[in-house]
């Protein structure tokens, strides 16, 4: 392959990582199946830990991260898709160990793609991106569990993050009643964009909810981005035969709790993993993202950023300072 591609590339020189938005080769990417033109990628948590060098999500540097990409098939060794279409990457070792949707070009096995589904455009596709699909995913375990608007509320906690945002965009859409935790004062993005009928600040939770071994039954699921004491917190208010999925450890990785909430209420803890989730699965929740479960005020909900602008957002991101997503968008 001949030509260059911008990237924002992470160097590593005697144990210090540096950020630096450079051109590179196009035959510096792998030679997989599918090379596709990134038009959007969106900025994640992991990302941020890949760009300051946590060798848990990326081993070797130089190195581009971006979970998430969302671009065109510029050349395909793989009847499966042809040059030209549209389609979508997220998770699998994208960004991770494989150069990812902070460089304008990525070169990837054809089973990592996803052909775009029709009503979600490349842009509409990352302003979900990684966020969005494990938003997605969570919910689909709350409704395979049989929870219903009539239930009861929701709980969704860093719900002014990029999973816990669309969580709440994407409940409120479909009828629920959502309690969002926050430690941010963003009652206006959190009721009034999102539609979360109240706000819980994240100490009061933590105060109310994760003293005692059990609580007083308020909630018929829990959507847990965070992990630590707010997602055991979750589990001891959750309704008979309620459940609560758990996605993220932003807070804490450790889990302190008791056992009654599961052995007395029969609460599921449900994990959940976005990176290696099977096809048929993923299929069926993008359609859902770009149907009945695209939020309205989607646009309204992202930041679009440059590649320029990237470093400092990665920055906000890891100091938790980040409000809704950041959408990239490349220039070609």
């Amino acid at each position: 392959m001949n030509g260059q591609f911008k990237a924002l590339l992470i160097n590593e020189q005697e144990g210090k990582f540096t950020k630096e938005i450079k051109a590179l080769p196009l035959d510096q990417l792998p030679q997989h199946e599918l090379l596709i033109r990134v038009h959007y990628s969106s900025v994640n948590y992991k990302d941020a830990l890949s760009a300051t060098g946590n060798k848990g999500v990326t081993r070797t540097y130089p190195h581009v991260p971006g979970i998430d990409a969302a671009g065109v098939v510029i050349t395909s060794k793989s009847a499966l898709f042809s040059t030209g279409e549209e389609v979508l990457v997220t998770g699998w070792d994208l960004g991770m160990n494989t150069w990812g949707g902070f460089g304008e070009y990525i070169s990837i096995p054809v089973d990592w793609a996803l052909k775009l589904p029709a009503g979600l455009s490349m842009k509409e596709a990352m302003c979900f991106g990684t966020a969005g699909f494990t938003a997605g995913l969570s919910i689909h375990q709350v409704l395979k569990a049989g929870i219903k608007p009539e239930n009861g509320e929701i709980a969704v906690s860093g719900a002014t993050g990029g999973v816990g945002s669309i969580a709440v965009a994407i409940l409120a859409k479909n009828g629920f009643s959502v309690a969002a935790i926050s430690g941010k004062q963003e009652a206006a993005f959190l009721q009034d964009t999102l539609g979360a009928k109240r706000i819980i600040p994240r100490e009061e939770f933590s105060a109310t909810f994760d003293k005692k071994p059990l609580s007083a039954t308020t909630f018929a699921a829990g959507i847990d981005t965070v992990g630590g004491p707010i997602l055991s917190g979750m589990l001891k208010a959750t309704h008979y035969g309620g459940i609560v999925t758990a996605c993220g450890m932003v807070a804490a990785a450790d889990l302190h709790t008791y056992v009654f909430p599961f052995i007395l209420r029969g609460v599921t803890l449900a994990g959940i993993d976005s990176v290696q989730a099977p096809m048929d699965l993923r299929k069926q929740v993008w359609e859902l993202l770009a149907t009945s479960w695209k939020p309205v005020q989607l646009d309204s909900m992202v930041e679009e950023i440059s590649l320029e602008a990237l470093p400092e957002r990665l920055d906000a991101v890891l100091a938790g300072k980040a409000r809704g997503r950041y959408v990239l968008a490349h220039e070609h």
